[in-house]
């Protein structure tokens, strides 16, 4: 049997993000001899999901800074007198969740590669947001944000006027790049979409924070040119994959899952995989690179393929993820007939709603993605709370504060115990969005954490795997694939977008 040193590997990919984990699915039918290592011994990168024990020892190396730097500031709690966890292997904590839009090219992609066959997607629900109450004597609300035609005329959250503004605008977005409503966006373009909001279509407050939570966007001042574009995408993904939803959730901890799902099918297609393994050293040869692994193995390859970890020096994100011990059985039930249970929802804090034991106001809206244990992530009657906000000196505190004020209400009559809690802070990418060529050494730029999968990260794959095909790459032909043999196409159409 060779050894790994015996071979001169076309390609070595470094890290099991999703990035690199797709190219892998992109070459995974090409013939060339590609060699995958991570230095985690885990897949999924920055989109990986932890167990309750590996995400204890995540956390701890963080602390002890042996990460690539994405990460920092990581502990993990439970706090006195909780019980209910069950075994660490029933749990499934994502680093990075994100809703992937029905319209998302990834999907596309996924099913033009077979790969879909792999990964069961739910539906993400609801989107909510919390209203607090100023009379102590009420209990604060989840309103539910109408995004439909059917949504608005149906809720009684908000009134007749209310509802023909929000109709007027919903019908405006689905044709917002075409004359006249180009003519009437374009003057607001870079500035904030609630500008727009409140002189072209006169919106208070509450209509304002309605339309900006659909955008999912850490900036309470998205520019309006951004806000309607993930808008418009939002409102064409509802019912392309089924009634009452617009975007999907895979199962088993998000976008890890399609991380494992491509590696196997290069894995399948004859790459070698080696967890718990990182490149130690790199030399540039006449014919390629030398590489020592962490290993101690030393091999040859044409080309090294990586992933940067140069962050921004602008503000990261701050995440918490509570573990509970509730379902919340109200918050996923399906809003129209036919529509299958959704496993997400999502609630918001818009800015301005939260304020520390200080007084200090939230400056940035803060989102909670609640998943029940349909997602996998968690045992039946228990539910994983992820929390995100732009990171500031008070942003831990201001987490805390929107998850307690969601558990009461969330469920305002009986007590929601936390089972555990995992904080960090993640970095955000460069400016750099396009892949990085030196030589044979091509890398991924670091892509910029959001609440919703963006396709942009997707163009850098595409010409990672055109500079290692080189004049074999057919573009027609990139990540479509026929099925392997024994596998049946009878469910196709239901994938088709």
């Amino acid at each position: 049997m060779e050894s790994l040193s015996d071979i001169h590997w076309d390609v070595v990919i470094s890290g099991t993000g999703l990035q690199q984990s797709l190219l892998a699915l992109a070459l995974s039918r090409s013939g060339k001899k590609i060699l995958h290592v991570d230095s985690n011994d885990f897949y999924g990168g920055a989109e990986a999901a932890l167990g309750l024990e590996d995400a204890e020892s995540w956390a701890s190396r963080i602390e002890a800074g042996s990460d690539d730097g994405l990460f920092k500031s990581a502990s993990i709690s439970r706090p006195e007198g909780s019980s209910g966890l069950k075994a660490s292997r029933l749990y499934y904590l994502a680093l990075a969740p994100q809703v992937i839009h029905a319209r998302s090219a990834l999907l596309s992609q996924l099913v033009s590669s077979r790969a879909y066959r792999q990964v069961e997607f739910l539906a993400v629900g609801s989107f909510y947001i919390f209203k607090p109450n100023s009379d102590s004597a009420q209990q604060a609300e989840l309103i539910r944000i109408p995004s439909t035609r059917e949504d608005v005329f149906s809720t009684t959250a908000i009134s007749a006027k209310s509802k023909r503004l929000l109709m007027k605008f919903l019908k405006f977005v689905l044709d917002y790049e075409n004359s006249p409503q180009l003519e009437t966006w374009q003057p607001h373009a870079d500035a904030p979409l609630t500008d727009l909001l409140r002189q072209e279509f006169k919106m208070d407050d509450e209509l304002q924070a309605y339309i900006t939570t659909l955008t999912l966007s850490l900036d309470p001042k998205i520019a309006t040119k951004d806000g309607l574009a993930v808008i418009r995408r939002h409102i064409t993904s509802m019912g392309v994959y089924g009634p009452g939803f617009a975007a999907l959730y895979p199962k088993w901890g998000g976008l890890s899952e399609i991380a494992q799902v491509s590696c196997r099918a290069c894995a399948v297609g004859g790459g070698v995989y080696m967890l718990g393994t990182g490149i130690r050293n790199m030399e540039n040869t006449e014919d390629g690179i030398k590489l020592e692994l962490t290993s101690g193995d030393v091999i040859r390859t044409r080309q090294l393929v990586r992933s940067s970890n140069a962050a921004s020096d602008k503000a990261g994100i701050r995440r918490l993820v509570a573990v509970t011990g509730s379902s919340f059985e109200s918050l996923f039930e399906p809003t129209v007939e036919g529509a299958p249970r959704p496993a997400v929802a999502i609630v918001a804090f818009s800015a301005g709603t939260l304020a520390t034991s200080a007084g200090e106001v939230s400056e940035y809206p803060v989102y909670l993605s609640v998943h029940s244990s349909d997602t996998g992530e968690c045992p039946v009657g228990q539910s994983v709370v992820y929390l995100t906000t732009t990171s500031t000196p008070n942003a831990q505190a201001l987490l805390n504060q929107a998850l307690d004020s969601f558990l009461g209400a969330a469920s305002p009559s009986k007590p929601v115990s936390i089972l555990t809690k995992l904080e960090y802070e993640q970095a955000v990418g460069s400016s750099c969005s396009g892949l990085i060529v030196e030589g044979p050494v091509l890398t991924f730029p670091v892509p910029s954490p959001s609440l919703a999968f963006s396709d942009t990260i997707l163009a850098p794959v595409r010409d990672a795997w055109k500079q290692i095909l080189g004049d074999e790459a057919v573009d027609e032909e990139y990540l479509v694939f026929a099925d392997r043999e024994g596998v049946a196409d009878d469910d196709d159409d239901a994938y088709d977008a």
